[in-house]
């Protein structure tokens, strides 16, 4: 039977209600909308589209309105396009229409969401009065519009439609470039509470990980529609995850960036400066791959490592060795050691040092050498040094070299005050540091704020309220105001003396407000001493106390102390700084061992008595390893800070120098004569 246009809008308007029942977006597709209204009125019969009046019966100004604003509206579901034309109205003039408008539609492809100002599309009816009185009606196509597709926000419809639209953009781009493993890795990260704040994407990661999976399997054509189907469903926080630091970390593993690195890299975004990762990474999967690997490639006997002794070298790899060497100093006598350690020293001037290169020493001096002493210095810290053996000393070897040995240098010494400023994200490795520290004593309890200050050369003074000097670099980066009876420390730092000024740099404590009970101590470090103020009286409410003024002339610094101080002596890995240190061996990296040349950089190690590491060192790290294995570095890596060092008594642990860098140590040597030297690397 014939249908009327009433029935044939009534049709359309019921099928538009059913298409957008449970979608939560509609959709646009790229066409223009000139070709798209002149396509309806082609597709009637000539004989169904008669003209009237002047125009085709079909040619209304307000369906033409209708077409343009929503006929190439479309809804996804389940990955399938449906359009407002997909509906029947079999036997009628409208069933070749409806065809080649839903084929022409859907060959275009999806580029907007949809969003209308106002809450209906077309008009319903229009009238038309005659002269003779009578009054003429004129159906159009219309639809109401539900309010969620209906635009009331802030901003303007094109910038909503353009947040969308990046949201789809961004989430199709996760989809593609973020790697299924990667989000594994990282869930398994948060779940063993290795990741800082990896709670809060847990959820998100797991609904992303879900579209990840329906992603994958889909055709290039499927994946345009799931991406913008999903991307309304998760919402712009899963939508954009590439974006967030979340997304860095996904991004940086699934492109082989180093574990450790992505994760530190992610945290350095989110973290506090005071953050600490409570565990090292790794993942379970990562370790069931490593010992597969190892497993099958030989090298399970090889993880074993432990502190090195010294009857674990054969004497062809040592270059010196003091006849004490193997002993250690027990019974009553120990006591006067004990209390020498305590002694505070002071740094020695050698007015008769020669100078000597590293191959000279060796060569030249430590031939003739009986007994050979160290002096340790506070820069030296970064210098402790520990030699690593394997467990089962026949074991294969993973090193480039052809023995299983390794080193490890200090990787984090405890220095107390600095150690807080760097907790506090305050930088200590610059030219010049001033550091404050109170509220140290857990019964004081002085809740009070004391301030770093320093007056520059040029008269600046640089303060809470003036942090940054900008034309020496100097800045204030940690400033503690409410203790809360908790330790406080305050940082001022310079990164380098070339951007410094000549002159005097005055530095001083000023109490801001409350007062301390117990006094305060302050730290200026340069050159690698450090001098140690201890202020044992109180300090009143906006006292000031002058701690010293430091002297930078063409370069050199120098200081007047206005408190008493001492570059104080510093126990490290058992051994005293300011003073001479027995050597137990000499000896290059293992690298340099048996004669072998050019394996990486060749370091000199002084072994020294009692000194013991306190520390967790790798047993291994990637740079050593064989070229086979370096395919597997993620694994190794993750083993080589997994496996323990086992401590061993005697140890074979001091201070050691690359070759290639710039360093010095002054060396006390005697034989036939005794002479000081200072070793330039």
């Amino acid at each position: 039977m014939a249908i009327s246009f009433t029935q044939f809008r009534d049709l359309m308007a019921a099928h538009f209600e059913q298409m957008t029942k449970d979608v939560p977006r509609l959709y646009t597709v790229d066409v223009e909308k000139d070709e798209m209204w002149n396509m309806y009125l082609d597709s009637f019969a000539p004989e169904d589209n008669t003209i009237f009046r002047e125009r085709r019966e079909h040619d209304c100004s307000c369906c033409r309105q209708f077409i343009k604003a929503i006929g190439n509206a479309v809804a996804i579901k389940d990955g399938v396009i449906t359009t407002i034309w997909d509906f029947e109205a079999p036997n009628s003039a409208y069933e070749p229409v409806l065809k080649k408008m839903s084929e022409y539609i859907k060959a275009h492809p999806v580029t907007e969401v949809f969003l209308s100002k106002f809450n209906d599309a077309g008009t319903w009816c229009s009238r038309e009065s005659l002269p003779d009185g009578r009054v003429l009606t004129f159906d159009h196509l219309f639809v109401s519009l539900p309010q969620r597709f209906v635009f009331n926000g802030r901003g303007t419809i094109p910038e909503a439609i353009g947040n969308q639209r990046d949201i789809r953009n961004v989430f199709k781009r996760s989809l593609e470039e973020i790697s299924l493993e990667s989000v594994d890795t990282v869930l398994e990260l948060i779940r063993s509470n290795t990741l800082y704040r990896g709670k809060e994407w847990e959820r998100n990661l797991e609904s992303f990980r879900e579209y990840k999976l329906q992603y994958e399997p889909l055709s290039a054509e499927q994946r345009e529609l799931f991406a913008w189907e999903k991307s309304a469903e998760a919402g712009a926080v899963i939508g954009k995850i590439r974006n967030h630091s979340i997304g860095v970390l996904l991004t940086d593993i699934t492109e082989g960036v180093d574990l450790n690195q992505a994760v530190t890299r992610y945290e350095s975004i989110v973290a506090p400066a005071n953050y600490k990762r409570p565990k090292a990474i790794f993942t379970q999967k990562m370790l069931d791959e490593a010992k597969k690997t190892i497993t099958e490639m030989g090298y399970l006997e090889s993880l074993g490592r432990r502190h090195a002794k010294l009857d674990d070298i054969t004497v062809n790899n040592i270059l010196f060795a003091n006849r004490d060497s193997a002993k250690r100093i027990t019974g009553a006598d120990d006591i006067f050691a004990s209390m020498s350690k305590q002694v505070q020293k002071k740094p020695q001037k050698f007015d008769r040092v020669e100078e000597v290169s590293p191959e000279t020493f060796v060569n030249d001096i430590l031939p003739t050498a009986t007994d050979v002493d160290v002096y340790l210095e506070n820069k030296h810290m970064g210098n402790m040094v520990s030699l690593i053996a394997p467990k089962v000393p026949d074991s294969k070897t993973m090193f480039k070299w052809n023995n299983n040995f390794s080193w490890a240098y200090a990787g984090n010494m405890t220095d107390s005050m600095k150690e807080l400023v760097k907790a506090k994200g305050g930088k200590v490795d610059g030219d010049l540091r001033f550091s404050i520290q109170w509220n140290d004593n857990v019964d004081h309890d002085d809740n009070s704020d004391l301030d770093a200050h320093c007056v520059t050369p040029l008269g600046f003074e640089i303060m809470f309220s003036n942090r940054i000097d900008r034309i020496t670099n100097g800045a204030l980066d940690v400033d503690i105001i409410d203790p809360r009876g908790r330790t406080a420390v305050e940082n001022i730092t310079w990164a380098s003396r070339r951007t410094m000024h000549d002159g005097e740099y005055r530095f001083f404590a000023h109490m801001y407000s409350g007062s301390l009970k117990h006094g305060f101590r302050a730290e200026i470090e340069f050159d690698g001493q450090i001098f140690s103020f201890d202020y044992s009286s109180p300090v009143r409410c906006h006292q000031k106390v002058p701690v010293a003024t430091v002297t930078l002339k063409n370069g050199v610094f120098t200081i007047k102390e206005h408190l008493p101080s001492t570059t104080a002596s510093r126990e490290v890995w058992g051994v005293k700084t300011n003073d001479f240190i027995p050597v137990s061996v000499v000896c290059y990296s293992p690298n340099y061992w048996d004669e072998q040349k050019g394996i990486g950089h060749q370091h000199l190690f002084f072994m020294l008595k009692d000194c013991m590491n306190p520390e967790s060192p790798n047993g291994f790290y990637n740079e050593f390893l064989k070229s086979e294995l370096v395919e597997h570095k993620r694994v190794f890596e993750a083993l080589g800070a997994q496996t323990s060092v086992e401590k061993t008594p005697d140890q074979l642990s001091g201070v050691g120098f690359s070759m290639t860098k710039r360093d010095d140590i002054v060396v006390r040597v005697k034989g036939n004569t005794e002479r000081v030297v200072k070793i330039k690397f």
